[in-house]
């Protein structure tokens, strides 16, 4: 499915950008966005946090399920 893949993607990037906090002390997304609380900043981390609220759903499918949507 179309939304899988654009939340898997987006979750990745968020822990690319956890990733890069933790080991850097650097926020990407911030750093793109002009701080932390900028408007386009936190509508990133937003939508990054239900693209990780919506792969929690991808660990309940069953394989089956998840190829049946994907046209495998």
């Amino acid at each position: 499915m179309l939304l899988d893949r654009i939340c898997l993607l987006l979750t990745i990037v968020g822990a690319l950008n956890w990733g890069s906090i933790g080991l850097f002390k650097f926020d990407i997304v911030a750093w793109i966005f002009g701080g932390q609380g900028s408007l386009w900043a936190r509508i990133v981390y937003t939508v990054v946090a239900l693209a990780g609220i919506w792969c929690i759903s991808l660990l309940f499918r069953s394989r089956e399920a998840i190829e049946d949507h994907s046209g495998m």
